[in-house]
């Protein structure tokens, strides 16, 4: 079996050793120690490296990644029918993400959802303040 060092493991995945170690306090990887105690990643730890990579991508937090990491048994490589089952679980969550997004292009020109009356077409998004009512920060852009 071919192990990784560290650096190793950095440069195929294309993230900074700090961040491999990161995931690795996080339980996202795992690795063995030499008899130095220095840290080595099995091979297939790239592929788990490049499915917390992609998950991040599209906006999910560690936290999302460590439970579908979570699920799968004996801390293993996601294969791509967990790939497929996982993703279909985010699906939802990407769907509300990709509406606010759209919510937010389409708004974009005229106001910036705060209800600050500060910008000339405000009045036209928010009359009278009455964003105001609905609290504090970017409210127009809220579901």
């Amino acid at each position: 079996m071919t192990l990784l060092t560290i650096g190793q493991l950095s440069d195929r995945a294309g993230v900074a050793t700090s961040a491999i170690r990161y995931y690795e306090a996080e339980g996202l990887i795992h690795s063995t120690r030499t008899t130095g105690n220095q840290r080595r990643y099995e091979q297939s730890t790239l592929r788990r490296v490049a499915f917390i990579k992609a998950a991040q991508r599209v906006g999910l937090t560690l936290e999302e990644v460590g439970e579908a990491l979570a699920t799968l048994p004996d801390n293993r490589t996601p294969t791509k029918s967990d790939w497929h089952r996982i993703s279909k679980d985010w699906r939802p969550r990407l769907d509300e993400q990709i509406r606010r997004i759209e919510l937010l292009r389409a708004r974009l020109d005229s106001c910036i959802g705060c209800g600050c009356l500060s910008m000339k077409s405000c009045w036209l998004s928010n009359p009278d303040d009455v964003a105001a009512q609905r609290g504090k920060g970017a409210v127009l852009l809220e579901p």
